[in-house]
Order: structure tokens, then sequence, then C-alpha cells
């Protein structure tokens, strides 16, 4: 499996605009290792879905919003590689309407979809519901929300290559869990650093980083996040559409959009200094700009 998961992340390229102080930014366009696998995804799931093989399970279970990435990337990780998925899904009363297109698009991989209430779901970090759980599914493994734990942390590492810590300045990469952002801190070299643009509002995710990293070359801004996860402005959508038209790579308004928006103001208020060689992580979630719109 390992080397299934290698042989796709070869795909992967990067594109260079030069901007304003003679700024240069690269996208790395994580985007392009997998048109289901999107992105930061194929690199939290590769070390999850190896070890619940190395284990013998035979399910994969895990939890996610009506339009999460994560959610359909596990869908289809899962129906690749030989598993059955079950998905937990914030919100009962989804249950009485037509899916999505996220939530259409994992069912017919083959996830059950289990809808449950606002109140259900936020125990899903609690001992109590995971034991509920694993009596209810036995031959399943658990993926936390967003994919966020150890393993991804471990996957989110190999987002950076060798030439990528000696060629750049910045790191910046979305944040919506913290998993691949811690991933991308542990790999990065001390003289660069990393900046964490929240896709949520409130400043809760820098715990939920630092517990996977001991590194200080890193902080998070939400000044970006348009009020709080898939939420946009009409600043923002316009951004997306200039950027899209200006530079021909798609972008969504719920991760890469919102980095991309902010790297954008913040470069034309002088934030990094001249010279400075940014490196963006596409984290794709393109599915996103499809449900979003």
């Amino acid at each position: 499996m390992q080397q299934q998961f290698d042989q796709i992340a070869q795909a992967v390229s990067t594109q260079s605009i030069v901007l304003a102080d003679n700024v240069q930014l690269t996208i790395k366009r994580l985007d392009q290792i997998h048109p289901q696998i999107s992105g930061n995804k194929f690199f939290k799931l590769k070390y999850n879905l190896i070890e619940a093989k190395s284990l013998g399970y035979r399910q994969i279970l895990t939890f996610g919003g009506a339009y999460s990435n994560h959610i359909a990337a596990t869908a289809y990780a899962a129906a690749l590689f030989g598993f059955e998925s079950i998905g937990i899904i914030r919100g009962e009363e989804l249950a009485q309407h037509p899916l999505n297109p996220t939530l259409a698009t994992a069912q017919s991989l083959g996830m059950q979809l289990q809808f449950v209430s606002r109140q259900s779901y936020r125990e899903k970090h609690q001992a109590a519901y995971l034991a509920a759980l694993e009596l209810r599914y036995p031959h399943a493994y658990i993926v936390p929300e967003g994919g966020s734990n150890a393993l991804a942390v471990q996957g989110c590492q190999e987002i950076l290559s060798l030439q990528d810590r000696q060629d750049y300045d910045q790191i910046c990469a979305a944040v919506g869990t913290g998993g691949t952002l811690a991933g991308i801190i542990e790999a990065s070299s001390d003289q660069q650093q990393v900046l964490g643009f929240s896709a949520l509002k409130g400043d809760f995710l820098h715990a939920q980083v630092q517990q996977y990293t001991d590194k200080c070359n890193w902080r998070i801004i939400d000044d970006y996040c348009c009020g709080g996860y898939a939420k946009t402005s009409t600043a923002l959508l316009q951004f997306i559409e200039d950027f899209e038209l200006a530079f021909t790579i798609p972008i969504e308004p719920i991760y890469t959009g919102k980095m991309l928006y902010g790297i954008f103001d913040l470069i034309s208020k002088g934030h990094f200094k001249a010279g400075t060689r940014i490196l963006a992580i596409h984290s794709g979630g393109l599915q996103g700009k499809a449900a979003t719109a």
C-alpha cells in the first residue's frame, strides 16, 4: 500500500509568481496529486490507512460536516484500498434532505452515512463516545475529524521536500484541524517561518497544533477566515475570481482561497520584507468549490 501512495504522490508541481517588492510566491500544487484524494488529505490518510491495513481492520470510520473535504477523500481512499467506510456526519436534519454533492459522492463510493445531532457530534473526542463506536463497529479503524492525529502529522511532514527546506523563507498553509500545519512545522528548517491561515474563527487551533510540535517558528492568524468555517465575503470571492483569471490555478473559498487572499493582502501591506521567498501549499479540496457555489 505504501508503494501505491508513493507512486501517486509523484504528481506534484509548483508555479511561481513574482509580486510587489520582488516577493516570490511559489504555489505547491497538492491539488494535482489525485482528483479525489486531494491535497493534504492524501498525506493525512496515508499512514492511517497503512496502519489500519496492518492491524487487519476492514472498515474506516471518520467524522465530518456536510461539505467536508475529508469525508469525500476518505470515502474514495477507503474504496481504492479495499475498505468499507462509515461517515459520522454533523447535523441529523440532513437525513431529511437531498444529499449535497459532497455527501452524494461519498455515498456513491460506498460510505455509510450516519447523521447525528450537533450535540452528539461534539462528543466525538470523548472516550465514552469513542468506546461506544468501537462496540458498534468492531471492525472499524477510527480516524478523527479532519484526519488529524499523530499518523496524519507524520504523513504531512512529507509535504515539504529537502529542496523546499532550502529554497524558501516562509511556508504558508491553510489550517482546519491543525494536522497539516503541524506536519509542515515539524518538517521545516529552523531558519524558516511557518504561517498558518485559519479557515475558522478563534484561537483554539494554536493548542491543537502545539500538541504535535515543540518548535516555535510558526504562528496562526484568523484575520482572513471571513467570520468562520465555509463563510465567505464579497472581497474573498472577487479575489478568487481575479486570481484564477490571472494565474489559471483553481482554488476554493474554504481553505486555499482564504490563505492566498491573506498572503496577497499581507504582501500589499508590506508584511514580508523585500526579496522574501514564500512557498504556499495548495491543499486541494476543490470539491468544496462546487459544494459552496
